[in-house]
């Protein structure tokens, strides 16, 4: 694969990322299909500066997408979105960050990908921070991501949404999850916080 064939927004990140970043992406794309495609994965340290490259050049290489013509050149069509799922297959088995979430999630809805939609959901509720699932909450603006991140807090212990009530940016969605959780999944322990703030008013 020649990057420079794959368009100069494309081009642009790819120069900008990390060595590491590089080869871990070289790795992916050369490991065989029969083989484990979580090999390369093994040997790299995950950090949030790789999400932000790797949620970078999925971008540029969705534009690419977009603005390339399938049917004139499969071949460089083909690599690109053979490197966009490798972005996207990395950052599935890595990431926790709300702003990805959101990325993967957009593009499966794009996409009608279901099947990933609902796998991403279960990763949500997996690996995710409470604070993270309320920030996609908090910051999507697509109802069907919205209501996957409510759905997951209100599958969360109350003892882990109970302290999102104590910050500024998340006391509302917290306490829509608690109402979701206490009246449609039925949760005494979720009602009785609910009651307890309305004899608290100024909690």
């Amino acid at each position: 694969m020649m990057i420079k064939d794959l368009g100069a927004g494309v081009v642009t990140v790819w120069n900008d990322l990390r060595p590491v970043t590089k080869k871990l992406l070289v790795g992916l794309l050369e490991t065989p299909a029969s083989a484990s495609h979580n090999r390369p994965l093994q040997k790299f340290s995950y950090d949030a500066h790789a999400d932000w490259e790797l949620g970078r050049l999925l971008t540029a290489l969705d534009d690419q997408v977009k603005t390339s013509n399938k049917k004139n050149d499969p071949e460089k069509y083909q690599e690109i979105s053979q490197l966009a799922e490798t972005c996207v297959s990395i950052l599935e088995a890595q990431s926790g960050s709300a702003e990805i979430f959101i990325q993967l999630a957009e593009r499966a809805l794009y996409k009608n990908d279901f099947d990933r939609l609902d796998k991403l959901s279960d990763r949500l509720f997996e690996r995710f921070s409470v604070s993270e699932i309320a920030e996609i909450v908090r910051q999507t603006e697509l109802p069907q991501i919205r209501a996957i991140a409510y759905e997951t807090l209100a599958m969360l212990p109350v003892s882990t949404i109970v302290p999102l009530l104590d910050d500024s940016l998340y006391e509302e969605i917290a306490v829509n999850a608690l109402e979701q959780k206490a009246y449609e999944f039925e949760s005494e322990e979720a009602r009785d916080v609910l009651e307890q703030m309305d004899l608290n008013p100024d909690r």
